[in-house]
C-alpha cells in the first residue's frame, strides 16, 4: 500500500475587533469604515459628500451612524465568515 503525503496548509487571520470599528468609524465617518469593508467605505463616501453637498452638511447626522451601523454589521460577518469553510 501507497501512503500519500499530503500537505496540510493552515492559513491563519485575525479577527477584526468591534470596538475598534466603532471607534474608527464613530471618528472618521465613511474613512474609518476602511477597517470592516472597503467596498462599503467607498460607497458611503461618495454618498456622503453627495448628501453633504445637497444638505450643506447637515446630512451627515443621518450618513455617519448608516456608516457606523454597515460597519459594524460587516465586522460581524467577517468575524463569523472566518470558521466558515468556503468551497
Amino acid at each position: 500500500m501507497e501512503t500519500q503525503n499530503q500537505k496540510q496548509i493552515v492559513i491563519v487571520k485575525t479577527t477584526k475587533s468591534m470596538g475598534v470599528t466603532i471607534l474608527l468609524t464613530f471618528l472618521f465617518g465613511p474613512l474609518g469604515m476602511v477597517y470592516s469593508t472597503v467596498a462599503g467605505a467607498i460607497v458611503m463616501i461618495i454618498v456622503s459628500v453627495l448628501v453633504a453637498l445637497i444638505t450643506l452638511g447637515f446630512g451627515l447626522f443621518i450618513t455617519w451612524p448608516i456608516c457606523i451601523i454597515w460597519a459594524a454589521i460587516a465586522t460581524n460577518n467577517y468575524n463569523r465568515n472566518l470558521g466558515v469553510e468556503h468551497k
